[in-house]
C-alpha cells in the first residue's frame, strides 16, 4: 500500500511549509531513511526522509510551493501501484484553497483567481497554476551576474533585518576587556571540560555566562519596547547567533540564568550542531530576550550587530589579540577581546547600556566571578 509523506510541523507556531528542493523525481527508487526533499519555514531549513522503502509514485507539491503542516507532498510504494486520489475539489460557494504565495502573485497581477484550476492538494491553486495563467511577456535574458532565485532563508533574514533598522532607534558602543586571566584559566578548565564533560570551554561561552549575570544586574538591557510599551523580563532566553551555509540561525537557550558556565556551553554547542545540520524546531528560534553573536573566527574586531527584533540589546565578540599593556608599570602582554553592544534607545539610553557593557567586562576580567 502506498505511503504518503507529508509536510511535518515544524513547531507549534508554524503556518505553511515550503517545498525548496526535491531530491528524487517521480519514478525513481528510494530506500528508507533516504532523503528524499528539503523544506523550510522561515529560518529552520531540514531534509524530509522516506518514511518506506519504493519508488516515488507521485509528487504533489512543486519545489518552491508552501503548504500547510499535514499535506500530502509526496507518495512512496510498490511500482506497479498507483498514488492515492486527492478528493476532488469542493462546490462552488465554499471557501477557495490558495497558497499565500499564489494569492500574492494573482493580486499583483489582478488575475481573477476564481478562474484558475488549481492542481495542488485538494484542488488547492499553487503559485505555479497563477504563474501558468499569467498572460506571457517578452523573455529577457538575465545579465551574467544576476542571482535569479534568493531562498527562503535569506528572504526572512533581509525582512527581518530591514524590519529591525526600520522600527527601532540603533546605537552601538564598544569597549575592550583584557580577558589575559580568562584565558588563562580557559586552558586549565578546558583538560578537565573535555575529560569529565567531553566539550571544551569557548570564548563565546564565556561572553555568554557573563552577558546572562550582567542581564539580571542591569534588567532594563534585558528587555523590548514594543506598541509603545516597555517589557521587562525576570528570566533571560539567551539567543546564540549561528551562520549557516546562506544564512543565519539564532537558536534559543531558555533560563540561561539557571544554567552554570559549563551546561551553557554544553547547550549553545549542542543546538549550534542542530543548526548547522538543519534539526532545529521552530520553537527552538522564537522568544530570546538578548543576542549574542561572535565574528572573531572571521577576523573581525569591533563590529555594529543588528538588533534581533524586538529585543533592546546583542552584543558582539570580536577577535581576541595581544597587545603590550603597562601594569602596575610594567610593560607586559595581553590578551583583548572587543566588545560591541547595540542597544535599542527607545527602551534604554546611554549610560545605562554603558553600564551594562562595563559589568560585562568586569566579568570577563575577573574570570572566578562567572564561575561562582
Amino acid at each position: 500500500m502506498a505511503v504518503e509523506v507529508v509536510m511535518p510541523k515544524l513547531g507549534m507556531s508554524m503556518k505553511e511549509g515550503i517545498v525548496s528542493a526535491w531530491n528524487k523525481k517521480a519514478g525513481e527508487f528510494v530506500e528508507k531513511g533516504e532523503s528524499i526533499a528539503s523544506i523550510n519555514s522561515e529560518k529552520i531549513e531540514m531534509d524530509i526522509e522516506s518514511p518506506a522503502k519504493g519508488t516515488v509514485l507521485e509528487i504533489k507539491v512543486p519545489e518552491g510551493e508552501g503548504v500547510p503542516p499535514g499535506t500530502v507532498i509526496c507518495c512512496i510504494g510498490d511500482e506497479s501501484e498507483k498514488a492515492p486520489k486527492e478528493k476532488q475539489p469542493k462546490p462552488a460557494g465554499e471557501r477557495l484553497k490558495i497558497s499565500p504565495a499564489a494569492r500574492k502573485i494573482a493580486e499583483g497581477a489582478n488575475v481573477d483567481i476564481h478562474s484558475i484550476q488549481g492542481t495542488g492538494p485538494g484542488g488547492r491553486i499553487t503559485k505555479a497554476d497563477v504563474l501558468k495563467a499569467l498572460p506571457e511577456e517578452p523573455k529577457t535574458q538575465p545579465a551574467e551576474n544576476d542571482q535569479q532565485f534568493v531562498s527562503t532563508m535569506r528572504k526572512t533574514i533581509a525582512a527581518r533585518m530591514t524590519e529591525s533598522l526600520q522600527n527601532s532607534a540603533q546605537l552601538t558602543i564598544t569597549m575592550k576587556a583584557d580577558v589575559t586571566k580568562l584565558t588563562v584559566l580557559q586552558h586549565q578548565l578546558n583538560e578537565t571540560a573535555k575529560t569529565k564533560y567531553d566539550t571544551k570551554l569557548t570564548m563565546t561561552d564565556f561572553a555568554a555566562r557573563a552577558a546572562t549575570l550582567s542581564l539580571l544586574e542591569h534588567p532594563e538591557m534585558n528587555s523590548s519596547y514594543q506598541d509603545e510599551r516597555l517589557s521587562v523580563y525576570e528570566h533571560v532566553h539567551l539567543g546564540i547567533a549561528a551562520a549557516l551555509d546562506g544564512g543565519l540561525a539564532v537558536p534559543v537557550i531558555r533560563h540561561a540564568e539557571r544554567l552554570p558556565l559549563i551546561e551553557l556551553a554544553k547547550k549553545i554547542k549542542w543546538y549550534a550542531e542542530k543548526a548547522r545540520e538543519g534539526r532545529l524546531l521552530h520553537d527552538e528560534i522564537e522568544g530570546s530576550t538578548f543576542t549574542i553573536t561572535n565574528l572573531g573566527a572571521y577576523g573581525v574586531e569591533h563590529f555594529t550587530p543588528i538588533l534581533n527584533p524586538p529585543e533592546a540589546g546583542i552584543l558582539g565578540i570580536g577577535r581576541m589579540y595581544e597587545t603590550p599593556v603597562y601594569k602596575e608599570g610594567e610593560l607586559c602582554k595581553s590578551d583583548i577581546l572587543p566588545l560591541s553592544l547595540t542597544f535599542d534607545h527607545r527602551a534604554l539610553d546611554g549610560a545605562p547600556a554603558a553600564a551594562f557593557l562595563s559589568t560585562v567586562k568586569t566579568y570577563l576580567e575577573n574570570p572566578a566571578s562567572i564561575l561562582l
